[in-house]
């Protein structure tokens, strides 16, 4: 875990600062207190982290379960009452774990996951740029399409204009600047470079022109425009912080249905991160499903247990780790224990990082995800991973995360679905002699019900008076229903004069009587 210790360090450092709004914001858009989001943030670094047999992969609180979060709590009247969902939902993803539940993350196509992370990053960008000039209307861990003022994503866009504030924007140009300055062209000139990060000098001089701008009523930074982390003034103020939950109500219904909600969607969030951030690995590192859900379980329950938010591993953070340089799991253990400091020692000194700055390094990590050669590159593949990618990307951005993944999947099937179709067999004209024309039908080496139609179709178009050889010695798997199409067919070849030779493994037949015979199959009863 220390062999990389020059790359992770600096990594963890990025990831701080990318987390630290996100926990809060989350916290903020899920009505939760804005400490159960850093609670989280430290859990599923120093926990999460330390369990995970993910290299690169962060955990945190995470957006997509924002609005969950937020109607629970609704629902089971008090915070304290949703915490006991929180541990319950941990408990259930442990057994998750134990019934190797973790290989669903495998069946998800890869066109699906590249448009989550484009997704991802154009929601990223969208959201990040009226923070970047100064308009905080919207939680920064808020990613949904609208908001609860009845105002969405693009409205505040638009309303740029009339809430521009000059000094969060200056800073957010200048934070801007370094960040690509450096990236481009100082960390190629020396080490150093790569060991203090450009986001740190960044976040650094964001602070400096606060200090140095707060007295002058044109440039100075409202503190509605800062970080805001809670500033206990002595230790028993700090620890009143902490929630714990009300295991009295653990006999209600609700309780349990918000836990097996909680643990089904945190799963497939978690299951699908894996998958992205391994596809973004430089180093190709492979994540066992199963323990990063055994490591979530762990850390949500924990969670749960000290008041924080649920936990799932959460791409922006991982594709800031890996953007960075992260080659291993110090990286996020550090970022957890970098919040678990700062909030402790200095969140005076963290409330004065301008929002604006924050927002110029997600502006960073939303282009990486988002680079639109990617469009190009996807469509370069063809039809069937050029949808499939396009609809998750809108259904992300234009809907929700659950729901765009869920219309990629669903598209995703219906091009297998239509290949299948097409692919099934593969039928091949020979010749004609003494007027009776030769075809030759080879099957593929799995033939199933949603060949039906195709076969059907071909069977159907086969002229009088012809010759057909069927084989299927490549055929592994033959449906019954393919068996039952071919038996139905016999009949009509009689009425038509056709004739077939039946080509297995088991032997060269013309004309069988029963190719549910042939094929040692009997038709299913009801």
């Amino acid at each position: 875990m220390f062999k990389h210790i020059k790359s992770d360090l600096p990594a963890s450092i990025v990831v701080f600062f990318v987390a630290l709004p996100l926990c809060l914001g989350i916290a903020l858009a899920s009505g939760a207190p804005l400490f159960s989001g850093l609670i989280a943030g430290i859990v599923g670094g120093v926990v999460v982290g330390s369990l995970s047999g993910s290299k690169i992969g962060v955990s945190g609180p995470a957006a997509g379960l924002a609005a969950i979060v937020l109607t629970a709590i609704g629902t089971l009247g008090a915070y304290e009452n949703f915490l006991v969902a929180v541990v319950l939902a941990g408990i259930i993803q442990l057994i998750f774990g134990l019934l190797k539940a973790g290989i669903i993350g495998y069946y998800f196509p890869s066109s699906v996951i590249k448009g989550m992370l484009t997704g991802i990053g154009i929601i990223i960008i969208l959201k990040q740029i009226p923070h970047f000039f100064g308009y905080d209307a919207d939680a920064s861990g808020d990613f949904g399409l609208f908001q609860s003022t009845s105002k969405n994503t693009f409205t505040h866009i638009f309303g740029i204009v009339k809430y521009i504030t000059l000094g969060s924007t200056i800073v957010g140009f200048v934070g801007l600047g370094i960040l690509i300055f450096w990236d481009k062209v100082l960390s190629k000139k020396s080490k150093i470079f790569q060991i203090i990060q450009g986001p740190l000098v960044a976040v650094a001089v964001g602070i400096i022109f606060y200090v140095l701008t707060k007295s002058n009523d044109t440039f100075s930074i409202a503190k509605s425009h800062l970080v805001s982390v809670p500033v206990p003034e002595d230790v028993t103020s700090f620890l009143g912080q902490f929630s714990f939950p009300n295991f009295m109500v653990i006999t209600n219904p609700d309780v349990w249905v918000v836990a097996f909600t909680l643990a089904l969607v945190a799963s497939l969030e978690t299951l699908l991160c894996v998958e992205a951030t391994d596809k973004l690995d430089p180093h190709k590192n492979v994540t066992p499903t199963n323990r990063e859900l055994f490591a979530q379980g762990t850390g949500n329950v924990i969670s749960g247990l000290i008041g924080g938010l649920p936990i799932t591993q959460v791409i922006v953070r991982s594709s800031a780790n890996i953007q960075s340089g992260g080659r291993t799991k110090l990286s996020a253990i550090v970022h957890g224990l970098l919040l678990l400091i700062s909030v402790i020692l200095i969140p005076r000194l963290l409330n004065m990082i301008p929002l604006s700055v924050l927002a110029a390094i997600l502006l960073i990590v939303g282009y990486k995800l988002a680079k639109p050669g990617l469009f190009k590159k996807m469509y370069d593949l063809g039809w069937k991973q050029w949808i499939p990618f396009n609809v998750t990307v809108f259904g992300i951005v234009f809907i929700d995360l659950l729901y765009g993944i869920g219309l990629g999947l669903m598209v995703g099937i219906v091009v297998i679905l239509i290949k299948s179709y097409q692919n099934s067999h593969f039928l091949h004209k020979e010749d004609v002699s003494n007027g009776v024309q030769k075809m030759k039908m080879t099957l593929a080496e799995e033939v199933t019900f949603f060949n039906k139609g195709a076969i059907l179709k071909e069977l159907d178009r086969l002229p009088h008076d012809s010759y057909l050889e069927l084989d299927v010695r490549k055929t592994r798997y033959l449906d019954n229903d393919i068996i039952e199409i071919l038996d139905d067919f016999a009949f009509k070849a009689k009425e038509r004069n056709i004739t077939i030779k039946l080509i297995s493994e088991r032997g060269t037949i013309e004309n069988p009587p029963s190719y549910l015979e042939f094929f040692k199959l009997r038709p299913q009863t009801a």
